[in-house]
Formats: structure tokens, C-alpha cells, sequence
């Protein structure tokens, strides 16, 4: 799509032929905004050389287990970047060589070109805004100071980091131009599911399957933790679903807040094959339970009687 060409005469409502003051008096009344007037009429403005040759910020997703989110963990990262160039020390320059004024710009790193009464200011596209170039550039990285090459960067994951968090690892994004400063990089955190635990904050959930005969009768059971085993206390009469909570057992807050907990939902197992035997003394046990054995059975049929009708 071509771009329309515009007379900034005709935007600020001024004839050509005004003098400077009234055109000076309409572009404040104009509403454009801050730094536009300087770049139209030439002057300063905008970010310097430095600035503008500084490498750019680079972002890596990176995946993780619960465990190195939950203790922390060194990680160490391959990245294909723009990295310094070892021949030339990221100077950009051949040995021996030197730096010249840019002819192109007279050493200001900016290039002006006229439209009427307006003045455009730009990045010299030779010296890219240094206002120097290079008298012989390096061979490797052709003057600009960095080449491409696979970088390892060492990362310390904090304990207790949750999903989606952005750790900045100053000075390791992309090189700049001719030793300028390198940018950042921003490594995203992405937690792998894992088959057992879920996480909520700071808090885990897991669900473990305990025998019918522990349900009915109560007993103590081994409930898995990222630290290892924990024992847990059944009540007599444990129904399946039935959460029990350990404190502490969840996650460090990535701020040192405490511990998070670790809730445990307990998941009656029903036998699935039975001998004769079994099933016998199951039957037997059947005949002697009666409704005051299974409250929460004739509480819905009592809610429900209406539907059965």
C-alpha cells in the first residue's frame, strides 16, 4: 500500500508564504504530540546513537518440572543469538584500523531532509546514528561488531516460581552494533504437568485411592509430597471424595510468605473381583447394615422421594 503524502501546511491551516511565528503558533495549538515539532522542524529529538545501537532484548520459553519450581534449580540455557564477535572484540574494526567521520551525515548520526518549511530528521543509514564509521572493518563480522553463534547462559530458578513468570538475565539478550550494549533476556517460565500433583497457588492437590475396608473402619494411610512420604490419620467412615489437609506441604512463596498446604482428596476404591469367600461375608455384611449404616443414601432419597413417585 503506497503512503499518502501529506502538506503540513495545509494540516496546520496555514498559507505557505506565513511567517515562522504563526506557524510556530499553529503547530502548538495542533495537538500533536511531544517530539513531533522537532523532527518536522529539526533539532534534536528522539534516542541517542548509543541508544539506538544497543542490542535487542530476546525472549526464551523455557519448561520446567513441578520439583525445580517448587525447590528451585541452576538451569542453563542454549540460545542462537548475535554475539559479540571474538575477532574483533565487538569494535567492528579490522587491527590497526581506525574510526572516521561518517561523510554521509558530518559526524551527527542523523540525516535531514527538507519538505518546504519542515525539516525530517533521520538515523543515517551508513553509520546507523554513530556519526563514525569504520576505516577497515573486520572480516568476520563485517564492522558490525557481532556475529551469530549458539550462547549457553546460566539461569538461577527461584523456589516457589509459578507458571508464566518472567526472570530478566541482564546483558545476555543480542550484542549491539560495534561494542554498543547488548539488550536483556527475558526467559518465560512454563511448568510441565505432572502426574500426580496439581498446583493452585501455593497449594498442591493430589488424589489417593485408600481400600474400602480402610474407609469403613479407619486406619492410617501414606500420602505422597514433594519431600517424600507423609502419614495421614483415616477417620472411621471416610467417604470417597473426602479432602484431608496437610499444612505446610505445598509450595515456598517465591516472596518467603510461608508454605503453602497440600490437600489430599481421598478416593474410595471399590473391589472390583471377589473369590467366594469375599463375596459371601460381603453379602453377610450387607444383610446387617442398615439405613443408620448409610446416612447420607437415605438423606437423598428422603429430597428425592418426590422424583420416584
Amino acid at each position: 500500500m503506497a503512503t499518502e503524502k501529506r502538506d503540513y501546511y495545509e494540516v496546520l491551516g496555514v498559507a505557505r508564504n506565513a511567517p515562522d511565528e504563526e506557524v510556530k503558533r499553529a503547530y502548538r495549538g495542533s495537538g500533536f504530540g511531544g517530539g513531533i515539532f522537532e523532527t518536522f522542524f529539526g533539532g534534536g529529538g528522539g534516542a541517542g546513537a548509543e541508544d539506538r545501537r544497543r542490542g535487542s532484548d530476546l525472549r526464551y520459553d523455557m519448561q520446567i518440572r513441578l520439583e525445580e519450581a517448587a525447590f528451585g534449580a541452576e538451569k542453563q540455557i542454549e540460545i542462537e543469538k548475535l554475539d559479540t564477535c571474538e575477532k574483533c572484540g565487538g569494535s567492528g574494526a579490522a587491527p590497526g584500523s581506525r574510526r572516521i567521520s561518517c561523510s554521509t551525515c558530518g559526524g551527527r548520526g542523523q540525516v535531514v531532509s527538507s519538505r518546504g518549511f519542515f525539516q525530517i530528521s533521520q538515523t543515517c543509514p551508513r553509520c546507523h546514528g554513530a556519526g563514525e564509521i569504520i576505516e577497515k572493518p573486520c572480516e568476520k563480522c563485517r564492522g558490525e561488531g557481532r556475529v551469530e553463534k549458539l550462547s549457553r547462559v546460566k539461569l538461577q530458578v527461584p523456589a516457589g516460581i509459578r507458571e508464566g513468570t518472567r526472570l530478566r538475565s541482564l546483558r545476555n539478550g543480542e550484542a549491539g552494533i560495534g561494542g554498543a550494549p547488548p539488550g536483556d533476556l527475558y526467559v518465560v517460565i512454563h511448568i510441565k504437568e505432572h502426574q500426580i500433583f496439581q498446583r493452585e497457588g501455593d497449594d498442591l492437590y493430589c488424589e489417593v485411592p485408600i481400600p474400602f475396608s480402610v474407609a469403613a473402619l479407619g486406619g492410617e494411610i501414606d500420602v505422597p509430597t514433594l519431600e517424600g512420604k507423609a502419614h495421614l490419620k483415616v477417620t472411621a467412615g471416610t467417604q470417597s471424595g473426602q479432602m484431608f489437609k496437610l499444612r505446610g506441604k505445598g509450595i515456598v512463596n517465591v516472596n518467603g510468605r510461608g508454605h503453602g498446604d497440600l490437600f489430599a482428596r481421598l478416593i474410595v476404591e471399590v473391589p472390583s473381583r471377589l473369590n467366594g469367600e469375599q463375596r459371601r461375608k460381603l453379602e453377610e455384611f450387607a444383610a446387617l447394615c442398615g439405613e443408620e449404616n448409610t446416612p447420607i443414601r437415605k438423606g437423598f432419597f428422603e429430597k428425592a422421594k418426590e422424583f420416584f413417585k
